[in-house]
């Protein structure tokens, strides 16, 4: 593989703050790398000294001669009444290209991506489609080197797997800033994490999401080694010290000396050690018992003539983790609402316990008024603040977030996306909840802030509704999945493979599987030619195997429709009995098609 690009030492600070220092890598052709990072480690930044859009304070990012390079940033702007096309095509005239090569590139991407019209000005478009469009800007340029900075923002689940899809499909090489880890998991082939906890401010693992967790595991714990050996033997130098050695021997001046550099080397260890500490995060419960805090019954809305829910139930305990999916504007903000008490049904009832307390967790921020300091915004009471209790210092409740002291008098408007983010679950740590409601509360949360949350909502005894795009947050807290079509239609599932199979109904793209083998009745049933590779006993199970396939899956479907019913949705006993009876069956009917494929290739 050959170098397209390469960093050279370079270093980044803004104002009197160090971003990163003397970093350097390389990026070859063909490479998918994932660029991670703790919020503030200056991911975006780097990006942009990579992409040749932001300069250096020092070192040298030196590129492959012609190379084409594309950045999708991540916010992008287009004239409102400019099409789809037009704007398209625009794009590609940024590279060089004879006219047909463009012309030929632009319809192309856009039959790639499938717009259903090429014509329809970009004011008309929703976020997730404008994600698209700009995706189409950058590709339209034919890209050797392409990169993304936060390329899922916008998007939905559906745009999510199409976008995984595109990307390994893709040619070039790609370096792509990203906080969603199903998301690397499937696109990159390396992965570099920026963090001043590392001796070399990155550590680079070639490989995808789960060997790069593999191999920083062992670096933190090298790193934890390194500080204990360290610091006993900082321990016997200092007793050394203490007992008076004459320092004018030349040979007690060197040990000092010697000693000096150790303390500095364990100091700067314990350092970078204690950034790996991770945001803590406990939400307050009420402790109420109470069998049932909310219940929905036949409830049905609909918003500007769209039928959003139709005779919809719902039960929700203590203990409830429900997750809800569904294209955008499928009505899951809606069913939020209505959950919350800040919208009615247009016909149903709701039931709410009495003194119910619902804590809601808002993706657009709106709780947060820009103009006030993090300090305003962290504490309501000045210098202190209450939690579970008892009173912590405001610098010490802020430190809890990973705010700096000097940060508490900035303006929230100065603060980055995921460091507000952790102001507004801050203030949800406050409160007391029965019911925490949160809608996509991962948006700029980086991974070690996404790893804790997650921990948090699950330890959480009251009852949790998730709205979110990150699928291991949506696997790992939800015990099931709500999912709606955004038609009135809403349906539930166990975990988010059995709704990503359910591509008919909510748009997801099913993964190509191997062929079943066709299903016959009893008396519709052929014969089956047998070829002397086949034993006797063979030909008759695979003369059998057809039937014991249809009977397996309508056991499988028995189960599943059991699984869906809203009345086993709150009974986590039997849900539970159900969900292991589906492992059962579903591995059962897995070793049938493994048995009928392995005959049919001996045929």
């Amino acid at each position: 593989m050959g170098i397209l690009v390469s960093c050279q030492t370079i270093s980044k600070s803004y104002s009197s703050r160090p971003l990163f220092k003397d970093i350097s890598f390389g990026i070859e052709d063909r490479e998918r790398i994932g660029l991670i990072g703790p919020n503030g480690a200056g991911k975006s930044t780097l990006l942009k000294i990579l992409a040749g859009e932001v300069e250096p304070d020092n070192g040298a990012v030196v590129s492959r001669r012609q190379l084409r390079i594309s950045f999708l940033t991540q916010e992008q702007s287009f004239e409102p009444d400019d099409t789809v096309e037009e704007i398209v095509t625009a794009a590609a005239q940024e590279v060089e290209f004879e006219d047909y090569e463009r012309a030929a590139s632009v319809d192309s991407t856009l039959a790639d991506i499938g717009f259903p019209d090429r014509n329809a000005p970009a004011v008309s478009l929703s976020g997730g489609w404008r994600k698209r469009l700009a995706i189409a800007c950058v590709l339209a340029q034919q890209p050797e080197l392409l990169f993304m900075d936060e390329p899922t923002n916008h998007l939905d689940l559906e745009g999510i797997l199409w976008l995984e899809t595109l990307l390994k499909k893709s040619s070039f090489a790609y370096v792509l800033v990203s906080h969603d880890r199903a998301f690397l998991e499937t696109v990159a082939n390396r992965v570099i994490e920026l963090n001043p906890t590392y001796p070399q401010g990155f550590i680079s693992v070639k490989g995808n999401y789960s060997l790069f967790l593999e191999a920083k595991e062992q670096q933190v714990e090298a790193q934890v080694s390194q500080q204990q050996a360290l610091a006993s033997k900082a321990r016997r130098e200092i007793a050394w010290l203490q007992r008076g050695a004459r320092a004018r021997q030349t040979k007690s001046r060197g040990r000092i000396k010697d000693a000096g550099e150790l303390f500095e080397q364990l100091a700067d260890v314990k350092q970078r050690n204690a950034l790996t500490t991770p945001v803590e995060l406990g939400f307050d419960s009420s402790g109420r018992k109470t069998k049932e805090l909310l219940s929905l019954k036949s409830i049905s809305k609909s918003i500007g003539g769209r039928l959003l829910l139709s005779d919809f139930d719902l039960v929700v305990s203590p203990g409830t983790k429900l997750g809800v999916a569904g294209r955008n504007g499928s009505g899951k903000t809606t069913l939020l609402r209505i959950i919350a008490g800040d919208l009615e049904p247009d016909s149903g009832i709701v039931k709410r316990a009495d003194e119910l307390k619902v804590v809601w967790f808002d993706q657009s921020r709106e709780q947060l008024d820009q103009t006030k300091t993090l300090k305003d915004s962290l504490s309501h009471q000045g210098e202190t603040v209450m939690y579970r209790g008892r009173s912590t210092h405001i610098v010490s409740w802020a430190k809890k977030f990973l705010f700096r002291p000097d940060q508490l008098n900035m303006p929230i408007s100065y603060l980055s996306g995921g460091e507000q983010a952790r102001i507004l679950i801050a203030n949800l740590m406050l409160k007391t909840a029965d019911i925490l409601i949160l809608d996509e509360p991962t948006n700029d949360l980086d991974i070690p802030s996404l790893e804790v949350l997650e921990e948090s909502l699950e330890d959480f005894p009251g009852a949790v509704i998730l709205v979110t795009h990150d699928r291991l947050m949506l696997d790992s807290v939800s015990k099931y999945i709500l999912a709606l079509n955004g038609k009135g239609k809403a349906e539930f599932f166990v975990d988010f493979e059995q709704y990503e199979q359910a591509s008919e109904e909510f748009g997801l793209q099913e993964e190509a599987k191997p062929a079943k083998p066709p299903k016959q009745s009893k008396q519709e049933k052929p014969a089956v030619k047998v070829r002397s590779s086949l034993t006797t006993a063979e030909s008759r199970e695979l003369e059998r195997l057809p039937e014991k396939i249809e009977k397996m899956e309508a056991a499988l479907k028995v189960i599943q429709d059991d699984l869906h019913k809203p009345e086993h949705a709150a009974n986590y006993g039997k849900l539970q009995d159900l969900m292991k009876q589906q492992e059962k069956t579903q591995k059962e009917l897995e070793q049938l098609f493994k048995s009928w494929e392995e005959l049919e290739a001996k045929k």
